[in-house]
């Protein structure tokens, strides 16, 4: 065979070859377009600068497209996303924030194609010089939570300035955190390092350490990769910094339970908030959300969730309430804060001026129905109504004191004699109060009659005075319940022994029996 034959077989050969074609069908910006505007542009805007009809009401903002500013990545600090990163974003949602996590609502090829939609909104996508590329990430070393490998994650922490920010104890409250602001000028919340599961990037050790290298671009959140370059720290100290950071937040994301179980004990209650006795007692996590329903709404509340705890000795019960707030409220070094955050976020529909920055207390308001229910009904979760008022206990941090009494809406309470006792220690950006009453009192037709072994329904509120919270600016939680638990019949830990002893006692007898009975046998047969 000639060569000029040789090389005509090949290449017929080689056609006949399917080449690897990608399975993914191309994008569609236009099918993208309308995923964005049925989905996305009511919060990011028709032209994708973040300027939605609802986008007044959120903390923090939308993200504006038209800029390419992306704080979620996996590359360089002001380098473009890649369309991994996009898609991560799309389909895992953004915690923390309004944005959803689309995977699961939206096909695989709708997401895609509003990716590729999201991306004609800035011509920095269309530059072909630039060259986008994700970062080269090291493995997390072993021994993340040994005491010698968070105590060097702590020092870091303290060297690179981690808690100018997010303060000593990772709250959000360091001395800068009321001076922040994003790139468009929008006030700007400190993370919460005690709350992994709102971290928008992912809330392990892995996803804090890239957040680490790459920073939040758009934030004061900076990237400290070049600190590693410049040799002032390894790629192993800025691991065991985010593996400190991920020891201050719960080793996994509360789960919401609709019991808090208050077991009864020896002796009196704790009325400290700081009694050793709180550290032997469950936690259960409750989250809040804005008031929307009456104006003034309100979208963004601080307070995003309450830990309770409950005991009782069969008189008095004492309810223990912490919660996290970045300032104890009124605080002078907020207002300027508070009234950025007034200044951002919409109220109600009608957008009347932004109301003046005050100096607002924080507050916490616990809510039981007037009456244990015998059935499933339960009075209005927003603080009752007129003809159907709910009992509430109500603290606020300044003055210090607590009351009770009886809301009829929002706009109405009043308070009747019998105040719980409360006692309430503020402690680097958390809140921890007590509450106590007896069981029952005088006044049944007002005050609930707390009952062991009764399900009373029990529901929070919270208002953070420094983010401009009072009135119906607060957080809400829907209706949870209460359980008195009865202390335990020493017949329930006596009868199960007793029956084993009895068991044990008829199986001695009876092998006693057969072996009588073998040896009478064994006698005969000689």
């Amino acid at each position: 065979m000639t060569a000029s034959r040789a090389g005509l077989a090949l290449f017929l050969a080689l056609v006949r070859v399917p080449f690897p074609v990608s399975r993914l069908p191309a994008q569609d910006t236009t099918k993208g377009k309308a995923v964005y505007v049925k989905w996305c542009a009511g919060c990011h805007g028709d032209g994708g600068a973040g300027d939605g009809t609802a986008a007044g009401h959120m903390l923090p903002r939308p993200r504006n497209f038209t800029g390419a500013i992306y704080k979620i990545r996996t590359t360089a600090s002001g380098q473009l996303p890649t369309d991994a990163d996009l898609m991560r974003a799309i389909d895992e949602g953004l915690p923390g924030s309004a944005m959803p996590a689309w995977k699961g609502r939206l096909s695989d090829a709708e997401r895609r194609d509003v990716a590729a939609y999201i991306k004609t909104f800035s011509s920095f996508f269309a530059d072909t010089s630039q060259h986008v590329a994700p970062l080269k990430f090291s493995s997390e070393p072993s021994g993340g939570t040994g005491a010698t490998a968070l105590k060097t994650g702590r020092q870091f922490y303290d060297s690179i300035g981690c808690r100018k920010c997010h303060g000593d104890q990772g709250r959000g409250d360091g001395p800068s955190a009321p001076t922040l602001k994003d790139d468009a000028g929008f006030p700007i919340f400190a993370a919460d390092l005690h709350q992994s599961w709102r971290f928008r990037g992912g809330g392990s050790a892995a996803d804090i350490y890239r957040r680490l290298r790459t920073g939040l671009d758009g934030t004061p959140m900076p990237s400290f990769s070049d600190l590693i370059d410049q040799k002032f720290l390894t790629d192993e100290q800025l691991w065991r910094l985010a593996q400190y950071v991920r020891s201050l937040s719960p080793p996994e994301s509360p789960e919401v339970r609709d019991v808090i179980h208050a077991p009864q004990i020896a002796g009196t209650v704790p009325v400290s908030p700081d009694d050793s006795v709180w550290g032997r007692v469950s936690r259960y996590w409750f989250p809040l959300v804005g008031q929307v329903v009456r104006k003034a709404r309100w979208f963004a509340p601080a307070v995003t969730g309450v830990w309770v705890q409950a005991v009782h000795d069969g008189h008095t019960l004492a309810l223990r309430v912490s919660w996290d707030d970045r300032t104890q409220s009124p605080d002078s070094a907020w207002l300027g804060f508070e009234q950025r955050v007034l200044e951002t976020v919409a109220g109600d529909d009608s957008a009347p001026p932004p109301p003046k920055a005050e100096p607002w207390p924080d507050q916490l308001a616990v809510q039981f129905p007037r009456h244990i229910p015998a059935g499933t009904e339960r009075p209005y979760f927003l603080m009752g109504s007129e003809t159907d008022p709910v009992y509430q206990w109500r603290w606020t941090s300044r003055p210090r004191r607590s009351v009770a009494g009886l809301a009829r809406g929002i706009e109405r309470f009043d308070t009747l004699p019998g105040a719980p006792a409360g006692q309430a220690s503020f402690d680097h950006g958390e809140w921890r109060l007590v509450l106590t009453r007896a069981l029952a009192t005088p006044d049944t037709a007002n005050e609930v009659q707390l009952e062991a072994g009764r399900a009373i329904p029990v529901a929070f509120f919270g208002w953070d005075g420094s983010s401009g919270e009072h009135g119906s600016r607060m957080a809400v939680s829907t209706w949870y319940f209460l359980a008195l638990d009865r202390p335990t019949p020493p017949g329930v830990f006596i009868s199960p022994v007793l029956a084993m002893l009895v068991t044990l006692g008829l199986g001695l007898v009876v092998v006693r029996r057969a072996q009588r009975r073998g040896t009478v046998r064994a006698g005969r047969q000689r």
